[in-house]
């Protein structure tokens, strides 16, 4: 049990006050509960001595005593225990998140985001349980037993043998439904992953499920989902209605005992009634702890279960981090007092090299890439000179690497080291904070949150001021069409923008990347869904704003590229032409074969 808890420790250790006070808490609550038999065995065998008001009163008094302490305790115990676990689960919930939003880009196109939710939700819910009320009514049935055997076996030690008896078979009642409880729990959470999964993939793409007409058919495949889902868990609900009256027999078996030889010793003057009466309360008290036995084993089956999920996600390690050389780990320091610095302290620790200003020149040094899931190589052997300031247009056929390409400058995807070179300095000699700080990116499928359009375009820059935002926004040619809504620059998008059309995303986009002015603006084919009139107008507002910038912009229409100080056509990984426009076009290449079609499709849409 240990083992599979063992990644708790570091959060049990944090909050261990709290736990060592409701420890505390939990022996004193049961020591006064366990006085209660006596008072009530005191009080019987009094009144058969005789009954007046003044021992009424005085045994009332008595009960109402412990009555009231117990209460005083249990509502500490409560609150220090399931205190601790809900603050618990607050830093797991935190270091889940923080720790799933390190992971790079490729972590996310191999791990489904409903099973991701699925752990950070459901599975983090029963470790809470684990660690609340599990460890609490465990402890109080462990310090409440052992506490009432000693009186019990003061009362009667051959009584207490007899009720004892049943106790050993319901441990192994315990011990083998919990074995049990657990495999069918484990593939319960592996189910419910699956089914958010679903979900999340069918509200994520309701839009295309309609286009499709396939509501019926995604009900279906959610409904047999579903009742599978259903079904591994009557699985589980038959077996621990199965525990439950199991453990309710042997526990009747033992109270059944207790009367027939509790009685038999009264008969024979071994123990006078209050000392019997004394016994059953603690029988009866026993009762739920014995009972709560079952229900904890459920809790501590699920809990564990659900630890190792949540695990996985905390061992975690992103692919792409800062070199540990930026940052100086203090080689004064003893080699021990090395070895205990902390990965939080490392990633605050001071630089050990100076931030540097980024200019924005861009180098490709014989760069070859895959990507790390497998395949063949998505670009080869690519050289490319992109002074500071200036502007590079990236064409090609679909599928050519274009998009792969921009992305390995911010690090989404990791080149080989030294293969990319930002003013002549590795890309992975810069921290990520500051090299993606220094970089505006429009990817090609853009995301909106589901927020307003102010804060979809300060995403990058939270402190910008309204003024700035509607700048931002007048340079991407859209804050015309934000005025005209109701509620202008305050509009709520939705989820993923849904409310707005593709071109009107991506020039919010566009005003994302613009108002955080960076030294390198990369837009990866940003333009696609505006109609050339609208194309013109952005980039014309663009110019400005590029004006000093390296930028990099991917594009499928020549009208794009022909401004750009360098256009380099990507086909098949490789770059098979580079130059401006004009020495593109003279050279009757790929580029001259898609500035004549593209010349004869306008031609064709003004003439019909």
């Amino acid at each position: 049990m240990l083992d599979k808890i063992r990644p708790l420790f570091p959060y049990l250790k944090r909050y261990w006050k709290n736990l060592a006070w409701g420890g505390v808490a939990v022996v004193a609550y049961n020591l006064v509960r366990v006085i209660l038999p006596l008072i009530v065995g005191h009080a019987i065998d009094d009144m058969g001595q005789g009954v007046t008001h003044a021992k009424i009163i005085h045994h009332s008094l008595r009960l109402l005593l412990v009555a009231a302490l117990s209460a005083i305790f249990l509502y500490i115990t409560r609150q220090v225990i399931i205190g601790a676990s809900r603050e618990i689960e607050f830093d797991l919930r935190n270091d889940l998140f923080a720790n799933l939003e390190r992971q790079s880009a490729a972590y996310y196109h191999t791990h489904r985001t409903g099973d991701i939710m699925a752990r950070t939700t459901n599975d983090l819910n029963a470790v809470r349980q684990l660690l609340g009320p599990a460890i609490m009514y465990s402890a109080n049935c462990l310090v409440f037993t052992c506490a009432a055997l000693p009186f019990m076996v003061h009362i009667s030690p051959k009584l207490t043998l007899c009720a004892v008896v049943p106790l050993p078979l319901a441990s192994v009642l315990v011990q083998s439904f919990g074995q049990r409880i657990h495999r069918r729990f484990e593939r319960i959470q592996a189910m419910f992953s699956d089914i958010s999964a679903k979900a999340q993939e069918n509200f994520s793409g309701a839009r295309l499920i309609r286009a499709f007409a396939q509501e019926d058919a995604e009900i279906a495949s959610f409904e047999t989902a579903n009742l599978e889902y259903i079904g591994r868990s009557m699985h589980l609900v038959r077996l621990m209605a199965m525990l439950w009256p199991s453990l309710e027999l042997v526990l009747g078996l033992g109270l059944m005992i207790t009367l027939l030889v509790g009685g038999h010793e009264v008969v024979q003057h071994r123990i006078s009634v209050g000392d019997f009466a004394a016994f059953n309360f603690y029988m009866v008290q026993l009762i739920w702890p014995m009972i709560a036995i079952g229900w904890v084993v459920n809790l501590f089956q699920r809990g564990t279960a659900s630890v190792i999920r949540i695990d996985e996600l905390l061992k975690q390690q992103p692919e792409i981090v800062d070199d540990p050389a930026l940052f100086d780990r203090h080689p004064e320091r003893s080699g021990a007092e090395s070895k205990d610095l902390g990965a939080s302290e490392i990633t605050t620790a001071a630089p050990a090299f100076p931030t540097h200003v980024i200019d924005g020149s861009i180098t490709f040094r014989n760069l070859s890439f895959a990507y790390p899931t497998g395949g063949p190589e998505v670009l080869d052997n690519i050289n490319l000179q992109i002074p500071a300031g200036s502007s590079l247009a990236i064409v090609g056929p679909t599928g050519s690497g274009k998009s792969t390409l921009v992305s390995l400058i911010p690090r989404l995807f990791d080149a080989p080291d030294g293969a990319i070179l930002i003013d002549d300095r590795p890309i992975r000699r810069y921290r990520l904070a500051d090299l993606r700080r220094a970089i505006g990116f429009v990817p090609q499928e853009t995301y909106l949150f589901s927020d307003t359009i102010a804060q979809n375009i300060a995403f990058g820059r939270p402190d910008a001021t309204a003024p700035e935002i509607l700048e931002a926004a007048t340079t991407a040619h859209i804050a015309n069409e934000i005025l005209e809504f109701p509620r202008g620059f305050e509009t709520l998008v939705g989820e993923r923008g849904i409310t707005l059309s593709g071109g009107q995303k991506q020039r919010i986009a566009i005003a994302r990347a613009v108002i955080r002015d960076p030294r390198i603006l990369i837009l990866d084919d940003a333009l696609a869904s505006v109609d050339t009139y609208t194309e013109e107008r952005i980039l014309a507002g663009l110019r400005e704003a590029m004006r000093g910038r390296t930028t990099l912009f991917i594009s499928h229409r020549v009208s794009t590229a022909r401004n750009a100080d360098q256009i380099a056509v990507l086909v098949a990984g490789r770059i098979v032409e580079l130059g401006s426009h004009e020495e593109l076009i003279a050279r009757n290449g790929y580029y001259t074969a898609l500035a004549e079609k593209q010349q004869l499709e306008e031609e064709l849409a003004v003439t019909t």
